[in-house]
């Protein structure tokens, strides 16, 4: 009896399984997305960087054929969810509602920063730039900025300001403002623009510098009082708010930007799609409108623009903080 062809019909068998099993990644990378996608937001809900992501992500699920579910990880001025996004597989399920304080600023103030910010990710898409803006409770006594710069000037740490956390642009904002005016106010920092805000309401801390989309909603309300924006130029969204430079802090500019990244390692594919849906999705008149309603000036840049803004925005705000001696433990 011949085993020849037994073992032959084994061998290929084993080789047609072999086959399907080497082609199974490819067939599912072909299929991206095949499951829903987490939107990691490294802040509390309810702030700039959970609303941005709470709108794309209602049209990017529809879009990519599956669901984007956002995912809250707040702390270390948004180090624990960008260093969560940083070590997840790079398979394009997994991306993350990156800031300037994650992307650009964190990496100097922070002694031991857990990711670098840009060989740790590839960039997606900028969604968009926003200034901030200085708020006081509706009840304050303060109307305006110099009568904050007079107060603060007065004594050291007389007034708080409140911050969506250490090393965030609202936390920079008040340490320029300090540096440019020489006042000491004491800072409270906070996981999130919500609990700042919040804060704010029950008159826990006097001021808060606020990404302007977090705090239109207020303003318009009455609940919350704007002195000022920290752009260069006047906000659409708050014409009549003068800027710090305008109200008598000449030279004073900070803008903030918000965007999308995945780990490093994702596929080129789907960083692309990811950019080109994303980027449709901001350019669509409803959401543009939006956006600019609350104070974002909507881009839609893709990952070489991206990338290029972030790498020179690491290295202005490198040179800022070492200037300022501004230092998070």
């Amino acid at each position: 009896m011949s085993f020849a062809k037994p073992i032959a019909a084994l061998l290929c068998a084993a080789s047609c399984v072999s086959a399907l099993l080497l082609a199974a990644p490819a067939q599912a990378e072909d299929k991206w997305p095949s499951r829903p996608i987490t939107y990691v937001v490294p802040f509390a809900a309810g702030g700039t960087t959970d609303v941005l992501a709470r709108v794309i992500g209602n049209k990017l699920g529809p879009a990519l054929g599956t669901t984007v579910v956002v995912d809250n990880k707040p702390g270390a001025g948004g180090n624990i969810g960008s260093d969560f996004v940083a070590k997840a597989a790079p398979d394009g399920y997994t991306i993350l509602g990156g800031t300037i304080s994650s992307h650009a600023i964190n990496v100097s103030l922070y002694p031991n920063m857990p990711y670098d910010p840009i060989k740790s990710f590839r960039p997606v898409t900028l969604i968009g730039t926003l200034p901030n803006v200085l708020v006081v409770n509706a009840s304050s006594p303060y109307q305006t900025l110099n009568e904050v710069i007079g107060a603060a000037r007065s004594k050291p740490e007389a007034l708080s300001f409140g911050s969506s956390g250490n090393g965030t642009s609202q936390h920079l904002s008040g340490e320029l403002f300090q540096s440019m005016t020489g006042a000491k106010m004491l800072h409270i920092p906070y996981k999130g623009s919500a609990p700042a805000m919040q804060a704010l309401l029950g008159q826990q801390v006097d001021l808060v510098f606020e990404n302007i989309l977090a705090a239109v909603p207020l303003i318009q309300a009455g609940k919350v009082r704007a002195l000022a924006v920290t752009s260069g130029s006047r906000a659409s969204s708050l014409p009549d708010v003068p800027t710090l430079s305008e109200a008598g802090l000449s030279g004073y500019e900070i803008v903030s930007w918000q965007a999308v990244f995945a780990p490093a390692g994702t596929p080129q594919a789907v960083v692309q799609r990811l950019a080109t849906e994303i980027g449709k999705i901001i350019s669509d008149p409803e959401v543009k409108a939006r956006l600019a309603s609350l104070g974002v000036e909507p881009s839609g840049a893709g990952p070489a623009e991206l990338g290029a803004l972030q790498k020179s925005e690491v290295a202005k705000w490198a040179k800022l903080i070492k200037a300022s001696n501004i230092k998070v433990e």
